[in-house]
């Protein structure tokens, strides 16, 4: 039985197309992306972008009234936009996995009411399901439920036109629902606590709930422990291994641009100019190739991810294993290769690319950033453990 509106895999046609809506969309991001993340205030503009470019829709299925397009060509798009500003490409892989809620958590039958809304308006999904908090509690409340609680480092939520709430049914907490809020509704209070080194238009501040009315047809579903719903968090994974990679290539392409505008050549070399410096191009050589092996490793993922998630309800436990593992593989060097290159490109930029109207620090501080959302060490563990004994982690929102 498949359980799964994503059936079919990409054609060239499909990830070409969105790749350039990305690439421009990412272009009108750059133009004031270092001025924006001074700024620190909420991406109302940069969102609609997304809305405007059709990004936010791409994933929701034709028939619903979406644009059909697949995960890889998503996952593509996050990485595309993280070049320019990874703060907005944070939002928009969040929003896919959120989104996706409806099909991981959701009663077949009412696809198409949250699909064909959240087509209808081009919504952007944030979320409330940091599971290092202490869970949100649904009280009963007649044939619906009474909300209360916070959740931190709700990316999205407090810009998005829904949020995505998991939440403890009860006191005891013996099943955790999903459930699909609105922006507005009485009761949701964002908090506006968010101000970190990097990321700083990610919208991921703090929220509160308090009394939210949680009507029967709110909730999506029950968040438990079946392989096909549980690919949601290596989706997510999946997600921010992308983005490392997207922030590597852009201070990677921001560095070639400073590089080629500096004057001259350091005083004890041979080369007429830094570009033509041999330790520069040395410097340059390493971080591009460790930067395309974690880029072959990540299309490679994004594309049996999408064959993982065509087989729908038909996914195993091996399965979701195979991809849980796989991905970790890929998390451990997305991370180590990101937070490498945005680092040691200032050694082939100068000490003027240190100045802060240039702005190359901007790639360091979103990956430092959001490369402590959990720790690459419980990767590196999850994926020897699995190597050595056959052990798997258990499952959770981050493994």
């Amino acid at each position: 039985m498949t359980r799964t509106p994503w059936t079919t895999l990409p054609t060239d046609d499909e990830t070409d197309r969105w790749d350039a809506v990305a690439e421009e969309t990412g272009r009108l991001l750059a133009t004031d992306a270092l001025a924006r993340d001074r700024a620190n205030a909420e991406p109302a503009a940069e969102l609609k972008l997304l809305k405007d470019s059709g990004l936010a829709n791409l994933l929701i299925p034709r028939q619903f009234g979406g644009h059909g397009g697949h995960w890889s060509t998503g996952l593509r798009a996050v990485r595309i936009l993280a070049r320019h500003d990874a703060s907005i490409a944070q939002i928009l892989s969040y929003h896919y996995c959120n989104q996706a809620s409806i099909v991981f958590f959701g009663d077949p039958s009412r696809w198409e009411h949250w699909f064909s809304a959240s087509a209808r308006g081009s919504w952007l999904w944030g979320d409330a399901v940091n599971p290092v908090d202490p869970d949100l509690v649904l009280t009963p409340d007649g044939p619906g439920y009474r909300l209360n609680g916070r959740k931190r480092f709700a990316t999205g939520a407090s810009t998005g036109d829904v949020t995505l709430v998991m939440a403890a049914e009860g006191e005891a907490g013996a099943r955790v629902l999903a459930s699909v809020v609105e922006h507005d509704r009485d009761g949701v209070e964002f908090a506006g606590d968010w101000d970190a080194l990097g990321q700083r238009l990610s919208a991921s501040g703090s929220v509160d709930f308090h009394d939210v009315a949680i009507r029967p047809e709110d909730v999506l579903g029950e968040v438990g422990d079946e392989p096909y719903s549980t690919l949601v968090t290596p989706g997510v994974q999946l997600g921010f291994a992308n983005l490392y990679l997207g922030i590597a290539e852009g201070a990677l392409a921001r560095a070639r641009e400073l590089t080629l505008q500096r004057r001259g050549a350091w005083l004890l070399g041979t080369a007429e100019h830094y570009s033509r410096d041999p330790f520069v191009q040395r410097v340059f050589g390493e971080l591009l190739s460790r930067t395309a092996a974690v880029e072959a490793l990540a299309d490679r993922w994004n594309t049996r991810f999408d064959r993982v998630i065509a087989r729908g309800a038909d996914v195993t436990a091996a399965d979701r294993t195979e991809a849980e593992i796989g991905i970790a593989k890929l998390k451990v060097v997305a991370t180590e290769t990101a937070l490498d290159v945005a680092h040691r490109v200032f050694e082939v930029t100068g000490s003027s690319s240190a100045r802060s109207d240039v702005g190359l620090d901007l790639y360091w501080r979103n990956v430092r950033t959001h490369s402590l959302h959990d720790p690459v060490d419980y990767k590196k563990l999850e994926v020897g453990a699995n190597y050595l004994t056959g052990d798997v982690q258990p499952i959770t929102l981050y493994t």
